[in-house]
């Protein structure tokens, strides 16, 4: 379009308020090259009339970095805000240059596989409404429709949602992805060789200038949740293999782990890092003579006065050995029993609950492993007795007592009543044995005598 000059302009009366210029200057400075779209691909920045790729080895680059990147090109179309790290937090999209919320009905598993891989996280782990704090932003009206396999969750399928009005701000989505670090190679997840997730390939770290301590260890076990640093190793293979390599200040500078932004090399070094919380946590059980087995749960089991009873207490198999150390406490005193562990279980015997038993149990495992003692604690126990269920049963036992007594009283009842019917038909048949044979000598005595008197007659 060729704007008229000064003169022309002077005096217009012809141009309405929906006629006024509109531009867009493309005075960006930076921009993304060499992929299809127009926020992936190497970047570049603009310097003196002259498109230059960046020094991607600037030592200020990391993951926040590249949103800032993202944020500048209007490309950081996710985040999740108010969590523990960018791994984690309230879902909220960016479209027509506002933020919203997503409402959890909206939103599954698929969608979240999609959202963790396109803020560079591993797969989610956890999904909730409510779970990071109310929605400051508004919450959207889209559902997503994705597939999981997608790079981004704009690129999903969507529709309009059709439980928009029935969607509060306290069922926002909450999202925690798994930090895309981890320790490999040992019986648990907090022990082993340090990877690191990136353009979806999990491959071990090191560090570039080898200047890394202990703070850089509790800063990995923190990011992993895994306790406090125990001990680290540098550990050198063979032959080389391809690893991320980060600089040791991501480290240093208190930034976490997972914003740090790795790059390409072949090499035989890599990290092996110890974390306290090495062991799972055990589980106990309770088992009694009167009800049966129950685990350990905050809002107690109660027991049987008088009655025996058992506390198992056991741990998932990840180490040989070790003990089970069942601690109980009251408002009285504390006290501990220890037991070898025998195929991961060990199993403390009570012959009678009394009022003394009440009160809390936990099971602590103890194992030495690595060159260092390591113990794990379980939930508690809480435990009560009750002479309430004794009385109960003396009721019941009163009920079963008089029961048998009515019961005898009956079969005396019914037994006498038979012996009362025996002697009266034994009587009867003891008078008709007595009667029978007077009756039959009378009648032989009647027929003699008419026997003679014919025999007179007849002479």
């Amino acid at each position: 379009m060729q704007l008229p000059d000064k003169d022309q302009r002077k005096g217009v009366s012809s141009c309405s308020p929906g006629q006024a210029v509109g531009l867009t200057c493309s005075g960006q400075d930076i921009r993304l090259v060499g992929e299809a779209s127009r926020c992936a691909g190497r970047l570049e920045m603009k310097r003196q009339e002259e498109w230059r790729p960046v020094d991607a080895w600037d030592r200020y680059w990391n993951m926040n970095s590249a949103a800032a990147v993202c944020a500048e090109l209007d490309c950081d179309s996710v985040r999740l805000v108010q969590g523990t790290n960018r791994c984690s937090g309230r879902l909220e999209v960016k479209t027509n240059q506002s933020w919203s919320s997503v409402c959890e009905k909206d939103f599954d598993l698929q969608d979240a596989k999609v959202v963790c891989r396109e803020i560079g996280c591993g797969s989610p782990s956890v999904l909730q409404g409510a779970l990071y704090g109310e929605a400051e932003a508004p919450l959207g009206s889209r559902e997503f429709l994705c597939e999981g396999s997608e790079s981004a969750l704009l690129n999903c399928s969507s529709r309009k949602s059709s439980g928009r009005n029935s969607c509060s701000p306290g069922q926002a989505v909450g999202l925690t992805c798994s930090a895309p670090i981890r320790l490999v190679g040992e019986a648990s997840r907090c022990a082993g060789r340090l990877e690191m997730l990136h353009q979806e390939e999990w491959r071990p770290v090191d560090v570039w200038d080898h200047n890394w301590n202990m703070s850089s260890v509790a800063a990995v076990c923190a990011e992993l949740d895994c306790g406090s640093a125990v001990s680290a190793i540098n550990s050198k293979e063979t032959s080389k293999r391809p690893v991320w390599k980060i600089r040791s200040d991501c480290f240093q500078s208190g930034s976490a782990l997972t914003n740090c932004l790795p790059y390409d090399e072949n090499n035989d070094q890599s990290l092996e890092f110890i974390c306290s919380g090495l062991l799972v946590e055990p589980l106990i059980f309770l088992s009694s003579s009167t009800d049966g087995v129950s685990t350990g749960r905050k809002q107690g089991s109660e027991l049987l006065i008088g009655s025996s009873f058992s506390i198992m207490c056991s741990i998932r198999p990840q180490y040989e050995g070790g003990s089970f150390q069942l601690i109980f406490s009251s408002s009285n005193y504390t006290q501990n029993h220890t037991l070898p562990a025998v195929n991961h279980s060990a199993l403390f015997l009570f012959s009678a609950a009394g009022h003394a038993h009440q009160g809390t149990y936990r099971c602590v495992y103890h194992v030495y492993v690595f060159s260092y003692n390591f113990s794990s604690m379980s939930q508690p126990l809480n435990l009560t007795v009750s002479g309430k269920l004794m009385e109960s049963i003396r009721k019941s036992s009163a009920s079963v007592s008089a029961y048998l007594t009515a019961l005898i009283i009956r079969l005396v009842v019914v037994l006498l009543g038979l012996l009362g019917s025996v002697l009266v038909l034994y009587f009867k048949a003891k008078r008709n044995q007595k009667s029978g044979p007077e009756h039959i000598l009378l009648h032989d005595e009647g027929s003699r005598a008419e026997g003679s008197l014919e025999e007179e007659t007849a002479v």
